[in-house]
């Protein structure tokens, strides 16, 4: 069994946890460190609350080094990832931050105030017309992500069967469009890349899928979701002029993502972190919506 660390060095872990989040996370009242079988077990204790679960880190030998693994939300277990620097390990303050800006909420005075996204597989939930597409658009023009990074199953279809993918099969259409996605997400993730996977994803069976694909990798999965109003999302699909997609179609949709889609769920699914992006219904444009995301 591996063997823990000397006392000398858990004592130094702990100060330079709890020093970090004095800095970087002010809310939190003491990062607890348990070390067993060469790992330390790291949870951020708020004031009134349960202590909560951050991340694992795994014992290198080197005192600034560390293997990194976040906690799987509202479970108990560990899976390995990668940090912001591309690697599976690094320092203690780097493990810290990437599981904080998961799983806390509220960043330190100064701070932008943004909701960082882990490199990883991005899914976005949410019925047609609900502004995935405006929302992606605007964070490559304010290149938050690059256009790459983006797997649209509605720009596949128009690339494998033209501008009039109602006239075919769409049992046939849908096996190879979601064929093609898939492939180009493993490639991205293969990588080390970032990718966005842009379509509704309102279904469990849809978003089982995509998560498969991302544990290959051990890629964290972030959940955006887009959840308007129905009388805004008839709007909007009424003045995008498809004719593939009706307006029961739509309905039909968003009811699916009501029984299906709520954040405990997806997390419970397996997403790393769940976040809604705000739109019509918060008086919140496209780039506004954006402006409050950060992609690493």
């Amino acid at each position: 069994m591996p063997k823990n660390p000397p006392e000398s060095m858990q004592h130094h872990l702990r100060q330079r946890l709890n020093r970090h989040a004095r800095e970087r996370w002010p809310q939190v009242d003491v990062i607890t460190v348990r070390f067993r079988a060469g790992f330390a077990y790291v949870d951020a204790e708020l004031p009134g609350e349960q202590a909560i679960p951050l991340c694992r880190l795994r014992f290198t030998g080197v005192l600034h080094t560390w293997g990194f693994a976040l906690c799987l939300a509202g479970s108990d277990s560990y899976r390995d990832n990668i940090l912001p620097n591309g690697l599976p390990a690094g320092s203690p303050e780097e493990a810290l931050d990437c599981a904080g800006d998961l799983y806390l909420n509220a960043p330190a005075p100064g701070m932008s105030g943004r909701i960082r996204v882990p490199a990883g597989l991005v899914i976005l939930v949410g019925p047609p017309a609900s502004g995935k597409t405006s929302f992606v658009r605007a964070l490559i023009v304010r290149q938050q992500i690059d256009r790459e990074a983006v797997v649209s199953s509605d720009e596949i279809r128009a690339e494998l069967f033209g501008a009039s993918p109602a006239e075919v099969d769409s049992e046939t259409a849908d096996a190879r469009i979601f064929e093609e996605r898939d492939r180009r997400i493993v490639a991205r993730l293969a990588t080390g890349h970032s990718a966005v996977a842009e379509s509704t994803n309102v279904t469990p069976q849809a978003r089982t899928r995509l998560i498969a694909i991302a544990r290959r990798f051990n890629a964290p999965v972030t959940m955006l979701r887009f959840d308007p109003d129905v009388t805004d999302l008839l709007q909007q699909h009424a003045g995008r002029g498809r004719t593939d997609v009706t307006a029961t179609d739509v309905r039909a949709y968003a009811a699916t993502m009501a029984r299906h889609a709520a954040a405990d769920q997806l997390r419970s699914e397996g997403a790393t972190a769940v976040h809604d992006v705000p739109g019509r219904r918060q008086g919140t444009t496209p780039a506004e919506a954006a402006a409050r995301f950060s992609f690493a």
